[in-house]
């Protein structure tokens, strides 16, 4: 199923491993060197700079491609023609992706990426253009068309199976937030579905996962697994996930909470309580930072909707309180870690062993810094052409009051 063959993905991680060691200072150079010969690897990688590069201008051609021909081969076409045209284009992007890794060895490397991508937009695109009528995801939408959001879905985990994208996984349980609107009008049971779908999912993840342990797909479950811990969360906390689940999941607000029953409510606040613990200990257990990390965030997303499920009223130092609070469990846990015997708990230790973090905080910082220039590049003064100086009385060596 795997488009990569297990000897080749295990070969680029132990590269990257010797990479980490060799700036770590954990290897000599001579033992560099002799290790690298035996880690040659025939897939073509680049860096992650030239990867989104190379993405973005495959996606712009793939797109730009298609809407040339529409626009020099179709006039005005038919909803029918044009769905069909575009599961032609998903088909051919496909087949192009699965072309460009079987032929060219290309991993990671963009342009195997955005065909793929384009294959799930066209095929989308193409059905709803194609079988159904009316805009997508209406008020009303038809029976059938949960077929359109199931394909995405199917396709894109098919996609992160094969070709081992992790981010085709989040795109599934995107997908997957249409399916219940279409199923049922009930807000309760749509919040319900998701968080079954979701957790079938998460059993299933965790039940591979047993046989993984130090294996090259560890950290690809690890990170699948801390995205359904966090669909689960966002699927019960209803001050986190609109009522209209699928057009608003994203908005913070209450106004759909009183669409939920009472017992339904409280049941989700209570929720919301219970599962932070049981994320953490489950990251504890595993030793797995993403799943750390997401029981983390739901603990702060826990702290920030509470007064909102509550019905207290907001005050402008609740995110004061909140930072002195995250701050004040830092330096705790920070110092309980280093008392530990050799400053180490149970494996866990709040001392730096690598600079890996050092580098991707410094990525992150140059990305922000391109962003948002204009926070530290202070915006230049227009001035008037007519503007002059003028108005003084005193003057020197001949000047005027117009100097």
């Amino acid at each position: 199923m795997r488009l990569y063959t297990r000897a080749s993905e295990e070969t680029l991680r132990a590269r990257k491993l010797l990479t980490d060691w060799a700036e770590e200072g954990l290897v000599s150079k001579e033992q560099y060197q002799r290790l690298e010969q035996e880690t040659l690897s025939e897939l073509r990688t680049t860096n992650i700079f030239l990867r989104l590069i190379l993405f973005l201008f495959a996606l712009i051609s793939v797109s730009a491609s298609a809407a040339m021909f529409f626009e020099v081969f179709l006039s005005h076409p038919s909803e029918q023609i044009t769905g069909i045209l575009l599961l032609i284009f998903a088909a051919v992007c496909y087949v192009a992706a699965e072309v460009a890794v079987s032929q060219a060895h290309l991993y990671r490397y963009g342009i195997e990426e955005a065909l793929a991508v384009c294959s799930v937009a066209f095929l989308c695109g193409g059905i709803e253009a194609a079988f159904f009528s009316g805009p997508p995801y209406s008020p009303r939408p038809e029976p059938l068309g949960f077929l359109v959001p199931a394909t995405g879905a199917v396709l894109s985990l098919w996609i992160w199976r094969r070709f081992g994208l992790w981010y085709a996984f989040p795109a599934a349980l995107v997908f997957i937030v249409f399916l219940p609107s279409y199923w049922t009008q009930s807000h309760s049971a749509q919040h319900m579905v998701i968080a079954l779908l979701y957790g079938v999912g998460l059993i299933g993840v965790a039940a591979i996962r047993s046989g993984q342990h130090f294996d090259y797909l560890e950290r690809e479950y690890s990170l699948v697994e801390a995205f359904l811990w966090l669909g689960i969360y966002l699927a019960i906390n209803l001050h986190l996930s609109s009522s209209d689940l699928g057009l608003r999941w994203w908005v913070l607000g209450t106004q759909g909470a009183s669409k939920f029953g009472g017992s339904f409510y409280w049941t989700t606040w209570l929720l919301i309580w219970c599962l932070p613990p049981v994320v953490l200990a489950r990251g504890l257990r595993q030793k797995d930072r993403f799943v750390l990390a997401v029981g983390a965030i739901i603990s702060i997303l826990t702290l920030t909707s509470n007064k909102p499920y509550l019905g207290w009223r907001r005050h402008s130092w609740d995110p004061m309180l909140l930072g002195l609070l995250l701050m004040g469990v830092t330096v705790f846990i920070r110092r309980w870690l280093g008392n530990g015997p050799g400053g180490i708990r149970r494996g866990f230790t709040a001392a730096r062993l690598s600079r890996k973090d050092q580098h991707s905080m410094n990525a992150g910082s140059a990305i922000l810094g391109l962003v948002t220039p204009q926070s530290i590049t202070p915006t230049s003064q227009t001035r008037s052409a007519d503007f002059r100086f003028g108005g003084g009385t005193s003057g020197g060596g001949g000047a005027g009051g117009d100097f």
